[in-house]
Parts: structure tokens; C-alpha cells; sequence
């Protein structure tokens, strides 16, 4: 690694003190509408189009834009709760089953019998979006346990994606037909069945509920479907090796994902712990919260990719992004809130 690159990079102890003045400011600052702001991590300061390697607050914003172009009410302030702050463009995040659909690859948009990571699925009532992986449930001497890695027979195996791509963002019902490849695609009930929605995690949205009270985390869920029709492969990344803990997901990390329009892209994590206000269409925000950022990797139909490290490694579920930038859900979340095993953690 050379010193530019270096530079990037945050270390654990520099995200720790950097999270500690978030923690102790993000309510506060988020609280009041800002022309723009979208939300906040934790990331690498930038000078004069240079990274410094130091830590800062990292505003995110649809667009940078001069001081004279704002109300002094607007402006970012350089210090919150004595940590430096950085700017950094995200576009508008967007997520939901409305979400426009680029072209797809012609062999990632087929049907897939097994079925691979990185293939289009969706919720029969939705357009299409992407498989992350094949999962099965947490496991400890062959009984479903709280999140403690365990051996055993899994009773059943799923596929994992978002809850705006299985779910239909709260509006399907369990058990209702998961199709592969999605209804943008061609996917039709019942020929393209692949599984059934087995269980997702619900997303507050803002109308009704006030940003300032959502402990959004994930939007996750997954669709039980047969053994014999489903593969943990993801297309050209091969097999997840294993997962990374939240704590060891850092700064400047390069990633990597293949979804169903963009194929394989690669990227690097700018932000990290971030909150983030993603559109779901029809009005509705959804406040997501402890979200990693990156360059844009993705486009509409991307939603649900798995995101790894160059060597395999699980550190998120992709679920929103814009022209310029893409929001992933912490793995470690997705895996303790949905009861799923993606692989052993790797510290």
C-alpha cells in the first residue's frame, strides 16, 4: 500500500474517536432540515482534492454546492462536538420496488435453475432486483439459536435480499410467491417460482412516522425455497468465504458486488456508521442508521446484491444508491436480525 493509498484507509482507533463525536452530535444535527443533507457517517477528511488519512464527521449531501449558494442557516459547521467535519456528494438515495430499471445483463436478468447470487429475483407484485446470496438459519446442534455461529442439519434454505425486493416494502404477505427471474424480466407465477416469502424486517417510513424517531437498520428479508434450486455462489465472485463484523468494516476498504444491470463493479467504503435518508418512492423516506457508504457501484435492479471484500469476505447487503454513490446494509446486521447464517465470521 503506498502512501496515497494509505490515506484513504481509517483505522479502528480513528473510526472509534470519530463515532464517539457522532454519537455524541448526529441527532442534533440531523434534527434541524438542511438545503441538501441527506445525513451523516464517519469517513476520511479531504484537502484540496487530497484525503489527509485523519478522521471526520462526514456530511452527506445531494450535491455540493458554494457558500454563496446557501443560507448561513445551511452551512456545515467545520467542527461538531470537536471532531473536524468533511463534505461528501451522495445524490438522492433511492431504494423501493419503483425504482427505474436499467438494462440488465442478458445472463443475470435469465432464469437460473440453481439459482446464483447475483441473478434477478423479486416479489411477484414488484419489477425485479437481485439475489445476495443463498442462506440457511443460524444453527447450534441442529435447532434454530440466537445469533451464535453452531453446526447442525439447516431445516430449510432461503433466498436473501431486500425487503423492497422480496417484500415489496412491507406490502406482501408471508408465503407469497418470490419469481426468478423477476416480473421486469419475464418471471411469471407460477412457471418462475422460486421460493416463498418466509420472513422480512419491517422499514418505518417517513409519512407516517417523523425521520427523527425510525431505528431503521436493514432492508432485509429472505424467501424459503428448495435445496436442490438454490446455490450460495455469486455469479464471477464465487462462493462468500465469510462475514465481517461491523467493527472491522473500515474505511478506504475496496468491495466488490455483482448485480443483476451492472454485472460486477468495484468500489471503496467513504463513509462508515452512517445515518442516511433514502427515497422509497410515492413521498415516503425511510431514516436508516449504522449504513456503509460507497463509490457508486450499482444501478436500479442492483438492489439486494451482496457486497464483499476483494477476497470474498461478506460486509454488506446493498439496498439504495443514486448516479454518484450506494448505501449497503451492515452484514452483521442483516445476519442478527434475520436469523441467518451467511458464513463464518472472519474478525
Amino acid at each position: 500500500m503506498n502512501q496515497e493509498e494509505s490515506k484513504i484507509m481509517l483505522t479502528a482507533k480513528a473510526v472509534g474517536t470519530a463515532q464517539k463525536a457522532f454519537s455524541a452530535s448526529v441527532e442534533t444535527f440531523l434534527e434541524k432540515p438542511r438545503a441538501n443533507v441527506v445525513g451523516m457517517g464517519v469517513g476520511v477528511k479531504w484537502k484540496n482534492g487530497e484525503p489527509t488519512g485523519q478522521p471526520a464527521l462526514v456530511v452527506l449531501v445531494s450535491q455540493k454546492l458554494e457558500k454563496d449558494q446557501l443560507s448561513p442557516a445551511d452551512f456545515v459547521p467545520p467542527k461538531l462536538a470537536d471532531m473536524q467535519t468533511d463534505v461528501l456528494a451522495v445524490g438522492y438515495p433511492f431504494a423501493g420496488g419503483g425504482e427505474s430499471l436499467a438494462g440488465a445483463s442478458q445472463t443475470l436478468a435469465k432464469r437460473a435453475r440453481p439459482a446464483k447470487g447475483g441473478y434477478s429475483v423479486g416479489h411477484k407484485d414488484i419489477t425485479a432486483g437481485t439475489i445476495a446470496t443463498c442462506v440457511y438459519d443460524i444453527l447450534l446442534g441442529g435447532t434454530v439459536s440466537p445469533p451464535t455461529h453452531g453446526i447442525g442439519i439447516p431445516p430449510k434454505y432461503y433466498i436473501l435480499s431486500n425487503n423492497h425486493v422480496l417484500a415489496n416494502s412491507n406490502a406482501a404477505n408471508l408465503g407469497d410467491a418470490v419469481l426468478q427471474p423477476g416480473p421486469y424480466d419475464g418471471g411469471t407465477d407460477p412457471a418462475d417460482r422460486i421460493a416463498n416469502l418466509s420472513r422480512f424486517i419491517p422499514i418505518t417510513f417517513d409519512p407516517p412516522v417523523p425521520r427523527s424517531s425510525h431505528r431503521n437498520l436493514v432492508d432485509a428479508a429472505i424467501a424459503e425455497g428448495q435445496f436442490h434450486d438454490l446455490d450460495r455462489e455469486i455469479y464471477w465472485i464465487d462462493r462468500v468465504r465469510g462475514w465481517r463484523p461491523r467493527g472491522g468494516v473500515t474505511v478506504g476498504t475496496l468491495v466488490q458486488k455483482t448485480g443483476r444491470t451492472t454485472n460486477y463493479t468495484i468500489g471503496r467504503i467513504t463513509a462508515v456508521n452512517a445515518t442516511v435518508d433514502v427515497g422509497y418512492g410515492g413521498g415516503r423516506v425511510a431514516r436508516f442508521t449504522d449504513q456503509i457508504v460507497t463509490t457508486n457501484i450499482s444501478a436500479g435492479g442492483d438492489s439486494g446484491s451482496m457486497v464483499t471484500t476483494l477476497d470474498n469476505i461478506a460486509v454488506g447487503l446493498l439496498f439504495a444508491g443514486s448516479s454518484i454513490a450506494t448505501i449497503v446494509n451492515q452484514i452483521e446486521n442483516v445476519r442478527s436480525l434475520l436469523r441467518v447464517e451467511v458464513a463464518e465470521a472472519i474478525l
